[in-house]
Formats: structure tokens, sequence, C-alpha cells
């Protein structure tokens, strides 16, 4: 019998794989995306000096989002996360979808970001 590797181990495979390319920099941070089954989270963070710089999610009090596992709550927080970084003065970053398919939340995360001023 043939036994299925977890979709998340396969996941985290495809996240070392593109991590080893994908990098933010103090001009061109990294707007790193985390979806779980009730919630969805984001991150700018600059690697060379391993801090993160701007976040949110939807479990943050001021979203006021009653299910964080939606579409229409994963565009809410790319917004918030683009005017975060904006108010910072970060105007581009390196999208990194956390090993997730370009599709669904990822996607809206994407586009409410884009929406908000955030280049990528």
């Amino acid at each position: 019998m043939i036994k299925k590797e977890s979709k998340n181990k396969t996941r985290k495979i495809r996240h070392t794989r593109v991590r080893k390319k994908v990098s933010g920099t103090p001009n061109r941070p990294r707007l790193c995306v985390h979806r779980s089954l009730n919630n969805v989270y984001a991150q700018i963070i600059d690697d060379v000096a391993g801090k993160t710089l701007v976040a949110a999610s939807t479990l943050d009090k001021d979203m006021n989002i009653t299910n964080g596992g939606n579409k229409e709550a994963a565009k809410l927080v790319g917004e918030a996360v683009a005017k975060k970084a904006i108010e910072n003065g970060i105007k581009e970053v390196v999208f990194d979808r956390g090993g997730y398919i370009y599709h669904g939340r990822v996607k809206e995360l994407a586009d409410g970001a884009r929406e908000a001023g955030l280049q990528f």
C-alpha cells in the first residue's frame, strides 16, 4: 500500500525550494503569506536584518473580521498590510506565497495589496 505525503509536508518542501531564490532586502522586502483553516497572516520581512517590518492578520482587533477563513477577509488583510507598508515607506516588495497555490485566499490577499498601492 502506498502512503501519501501530507499536504503540509509537500507545501513546506515547495516553500523551501522557493526560499532558496526569493529573499527580502532593505530596498525590496519580502511579503510572506501564511494561511490556516481559520485565518490568514501576512508579514513584510527584511531577510538581511532578520526583522519583520509590517504584519497584519485576520486576528487583529482593528480588522473587525468575524470569519477569517474566506476571500473577503484575505483581501482586507492584503489592504491592511499594504497601508501599513506605505506608511513605513515601503512601496515595492517580493511576493512569497509560502508554498501555497496562487489561488483563492492567497490571490485575493495579493490583489488587495496591489489595489492599496503595493508593487510586486
